[in-house]
């Protein structure tokens, strides 16, 4: 387990990003970013022979706990400094999920129902399904689902 001691002694944390304190190998000398992207686009940092998010070692670094789940609020991977990141759970981290590229609505949690040839709204909010009923106007259903939100997902509500 890594502590926020061991932390400060190996990287100085600098507007998201985390430096190297110290020469760790020929590779890299004291002052150079640590880590780099990986495939998925996510900053990562290898020390002690292990690859580790980078937005986990600044959360623990500046706040000196490591929570299960770390939201990125502006949805941003690559954005890591401090205030961006928020401690979450696996339920509120997906409250603040872009909206899918196969929506057709333009509004999260409205969706076209071919049935009632209406405009159906819903969102999932502490382990249920809310539904919110069937609107001729997605405008509405859009405006109906965003109030919802408001409610349910509080601070982690995303709206599109």
């Amino acid at each position: 387990m890594i502590t926020q001691e061991q932390l400060h002694n190996l990287f100085e944390y600098k507007d998201g990003n985390l430096f190297w304190k110290i020469n760790s190998s020929q590779n890299v000398k004291s002052s150079d970013l640590a880590g780099g992207k990986d495939s998925k686009g996510r900053w990562r940092i290898c020390f002690e022979r292990k690859s580790h998010q980078a937005h986990r070692l600044i959360f623990l670094w500046c706040k000196g706990f490591l929570p299960l789940v770390i939201d990125h609020i502006d949805n941003n991977p690559l954005n890591n400094k401090i205030e961006n990141l928020r401690p979450a759970n696996t339920s509120k981290n997906g409250f603040n999920r872009k909206m899918s590229a196969n929506n057709t609505s333009g509004f999260k949690g409205v969706t076209w129902n071919k049935t009632q040839k209406k405009w159906q709204t819903y969102i999932k909010a502490n382990n249920k399904t809310y539904y919110f009923g069937y609107f001729k106007h997605k405008e509405i259903a859009g405006a109906v689902v965003l109030l919802a939100r408001y409610k349910l997902h509080g601070e982690f509500m995303r709206i599109a």
